[in-house]
């Protein structure tokens, strides 16, 4: 594949999963099986935030596999309000380790997720694909570093 078919696309949606900590905990599990599955068979690689309240993403890879991707996330009724913040061709994988890296709500930087939420409304003229892209790229090197649990 060549560098300019890669792809970067970063969004946030509102989490519509309902039911105690274990059944969120549950299907949040049963979301990052299937997607590392079908992101590792058509060169998808990403990462995903999740809270109580929302998700934010970033997905790397060929521009029609990302589309495929995004349609079925959109599909999905456990999302909801599905805002793009950045969709942009890419020279270079920043996540190429994970077919999906996920950060827990329980990582400490979940709480500036959650004010990212909260101070933004879900308004994309008030956030940046760069700050998604910034808070998991650095949480993800952190805890590379440090063996963390709070990714798997």
């Amino acid at each position: 594949m060549m560098a300019q078919d890669l792809y970067r696309l970063i969004y946030l949606s509102n989490n519509e999963i309902t039911g105690d900590a274990t059944i969120i905990q549950q299907e949040i599990r049963q979301i990052l099986t299937i997607s590392r599955q079908r992101n590792a068979e058509v060169g998808i690689t990403g990462a995903l935030m999740f809270n109580k309240n929302c998700f934010a993403q970033v997905l790397e890879g060929p521009h029609d596999q990302l589309q495929e991707t995004f349609e079925r996330i959109q599909c999905d009724p456990r999302h909801s309000n599905v805002i793009i913040l950045n969709f942009e061709s890419m020279q270079t994988r920043h996540f190429s380790q994970w077919s999906m890296a996920y950060v827990s709500q329980e990582a400490a930087d979940s709480v500036q997720f959650a004010r990212i939420q909260r101070d933004s409304g879900f308004d994309p003229n008030q956030l940046t694909g760069e700050r998604i892209y910034d808070l998991l790229h650095v949480h993800l090197q952190a805890a590379e570093k440090n063996n963390s649990n709070q990714v798997y």
